[in-house]
């Protein structure tokens, strides 16, 4: 008798751990969740931005003339000190000749028999004046001793001198023109010359060299190889990489934010960050298409390197930066993590853990950045709010913390 009564007491308390197992396991678990607390600190809100250095100011040399521009790398590198008046970067010599067609050489082949033609018609024309001349001379002298005799009249000596006179000026007059025909012939005889090779620089007249506007170093050879240029075409940039600043393209809805004399934060660069100021912000934008071929709004700005130039003189012109330019500061901001927070509507909401549990909490936010968000209403210094909610947390559902351990990494 004893003994069934031992085993019904057994059966039950086996039943008893059955159910409470299951009540163990269908009771829903807390979540474990990431907690932050909302609280009170410094906080800055930054424009940041890709951005490139630029030297200030830089001086582009270009062609004065159309001809050929010999080759300037070498004996020119970029990177070389150049002397203000004295280094010449560039020298070009005058264009070579074209070819003619067969049509044309035809062509210049019978400008130059007319040519040939017509001066041997001023030279003959010179001997024939040259002849009267001497013939007007003969009778100017008979004519001057027939009127001492007064055997002529004054006017016939008159006459006389005047053709003497006229035809002295005929003669001036046609040896001109032979000057203007041999000239004719020597242009058509040029023009008819076949392209010859390089105008030896020993030429004084064969060449323009082209020296440096500024003291600096050369930042860029447009024109490296020997070649034919138009006037106007840029070969050579000069400036002082000692006179660095940066250069950024911001949105015109960030730039709209900033005001000169803004301080600056500059990294990316392969170095330790730099301080700098915002000096100019200009007053028009400009359309840039991003890589994704989106079109944007860009406003150009300028910022100074504030910190000494020993610290970034591994900087160089049109180098890659990252700025983040202050848009806005304060000392004693209640903050609130951006990754808590999510949509609810129009509103943004945060999950409050308290006493246990996930509170949908409404929160009213002012300016933010990439890390925190400023709260205006909704939250209390010290509370606890949920990271990086998950689909799992809602409405009074149970939380717990995630315990986190700070182990040692192996060496």
């Amino acid at each position: 008798m004893r003994t069934n009564w031992m085993k019904k007491i057994g059966s039950i308390a086996a039943l008893g751990l059955v159910a409470a197992a299951a009540v163990w396991f269908a009771w829903p678990q807390p979540i474990l969740v990431d907690l932050a607390t909302v609280a009170k600190g410094p906080m800055e809100v930054t424009v940041d931005d890709e951005a490139k250095t630029q030297v200030r100011h830089i001086y582009t040399v270009s062609a004065p003339i159309a001809g050929k521009v010999l080759r300037i790398s070498p004996p020119h590198h970029v990177g070389d000190e150049v002397a203000k008046d004295e280094t010449v970067v560039a020298v070009m010599q005058p264009a070579t000749p074209s070819f003619h067609d067969v049509r044309t050489h035809e062509e210049l082949l019978a400008a130059l028999g007319a040519a040939e033609a017509a001066v041997t018609f001023a030279e003959a024309e010179v001997k024939r004046l040259e002849a009267a001349l001497a013939y007007s001379r003969t009778e100017l002298d008979r004519a001057g001793r027939l009127a001492k005799s007064g055997a002529i009249s004054q006017n016939a000596l008159d006459k006389a001198k005047f053709e003497v006179d006229t035809n002295e000026a005929a003669l001036a007059s046609a040896k001109a023109q032979v000057e203007v025909r041999r000239n004719e012939q020597a242009m058509i005889q040029a023009r008819l010359g076949q392209p010859a090779g390089d105008v030896p620089q020993s030429d004084p007249a064969c060449c323009i060299q082209l020296r440096a506007p500024v003291s600096g170093r050369i930042l860029k050879i447009v024109q490296e190889s020997e070649g034919m240029v138009q006037p106007g075409a840029p070969l050579v940039e000069i400036g002082d990489p000692r006179d660095l600043q940066v250069a950024a393209d911001l949105l015109s809805t960030d730039a709209v934010q900033i005001r000169p004399g803004a301080s600056v934060r500059i990294d990316g660069w392969g170095g330790r960050a730099l301080q700098g100021k915002v000096t100019r912000v200009d007053p028009a934008g400009f359309l840039k298409v991003s890589a994704l071929g989106i079109e944007e709004q860009r406003v150009h700005t300028e910022i100074d390197i504030v910190d000494p130039a020993e610290m970034w003189s591994q900087l160089g012109h049109d180098y890659r930066v990252i700025v983040h330019v202050t848009s806005w500061q304060g000392d004693n901001v209640l903050t609130v993590p951006v990754a808590a927070l999510f949509r609810q509507g129009d509103d943004w909401a945060v999950y409050l853990a308290k006493d246990g549990r996930a509170r949908t909490t409404v929160v009213k936010i002012g300016r933010r950045d990439n890390k925190v968000a400023e709260v205006e209403s909704g939250l209390s210094e010290g509370d606890r709010v949920v990271l990086h909610p998950s689909d799992r947390v809602g409405d009074g559902i149970a939380v717990r913390e995630r315990n986190v351990r700070n182990e040692r990494p192996e060496t």
